[in-house]
């Protein structure tokens, strides 16, 4: 898709949803080569930043930014995205010294149920796989971006969410599902996880978005495959039809409300009344 197309979809969601940030777009890169000329690097400016960090330039500032593990102070999520060397027990070792967990049974755990849940199988092996092939990524305001995505990852409250998530929903080929810890919550879950895996995933920001970013406590977000944004954007207030809630967010507050309000309800009522005058009837 062109980049103009992309950039009006982004605008379209930016301003239908009144979001309080710009929607961010997510590229995964093979090489440096690969980094646009005006997107920002922290090394360039003898800095490091972490990944969440450069999200939150792009979506708050508007700012191109790329970033490989040169770049990113947060080395677990380098190591995570498997962008440097490391072995699983080195990895594993930085947890437990982090105290995240409760000891260093919880962590093993923790990492068994990762390594269970989300690498195991044909699937999991070829997702594993596909993410050694990457050495960095760019994020990029979606209104104005520079790559095409891999991944998006849009911030907002619980109404923006729940509009995000019954347009994914609107032709229910699948769920959007989600499994929280409370870490690597917008670099892993918000870009690569759904770009990897191909499925949407919700973010509830995590320790880092929380000390590093000024991420709100209103905040939460959802990251999709770059290839669900434009469902997202076709189908975006049409749950419901004439009785999408829309936004801002119009709550039925009518006194001498039926169970007759909606078809939906009416049907069931009607199901419920039938099989109760048969059962009175026997």
């Amino acid at each position: 898709m062109d980049l103009i197309s992309l950039q009006e979809m982004g605008n379209d969601l930016y301003h239908r949803l009144h979001l309080p940030t710009y929607p961010v777009a997510v590229k995964y890169i093979k090489s440096e080569d690969e980094i646009p000329k005006n997107a920002v690097r922290p090394s360039a400016g003898g800095q490091q930043w972490s990944l969440c960090q450069a999200i939150t330039y792009a979506r708050r500032w508007g700012w191109h930014c790329a970033l490989t593990e040169k770049d990113n102070f947060c080395v677990p999520s380098s190591a995570s995205h498997r962008w440097v060397d490391v072995t699983y027990e080195e990895l594993l070792e930085s947890q437990v010294r982090q105290g995240w967990r409760k000891d260093r049974a919880a962590e093993e755990r923790h990492f068994a149920y990762i390594a269970t849940n989300r690498y195991a199988g044909q699937a999991g092996k070829e997702m594993y796989a596909k993410m050694g092939q990457y050495i960095g990524c760019v994020y990029s305001p979606l209104t104005e971006t520079i790559i095409e995505p891999d991944s998006v990852v849009i911030y907002g409250d619980g109404s923006h969410l729940t509009h995000l998530i019954q347009a994914l929903c609107y032709d229910y080929t699948e769920p959007v599902t989600s499994s929280f810890e409370g870490f690597a919550e917008s670099c892993f879950k918000g870009g690569l996880l759904p770009f990897i895996s191909g499925r949407p995933q919700v973010v509830i920001p995590g320790m880092g978005d929380r000390a590093f970013t000024g991420t709100s406590e209103n905040e939460i977000a959802l990251g999709i495959p770059g290839t669900a944004l434009q469902t997202l954007t076709e189908y975006l207030f049409k749950s419901g039809g004439n009785r999408n809630m829309g936004l801002p967010v119009k709550p039925v507050l009518n006194w001498g409300l039926t169970d007759s309000i909606t078809p939906g309800f009416k049907y069931l009522r009607e199901i419920v009344d039938n099989k109760s005058e048969k059962n009175s009837s026997e």
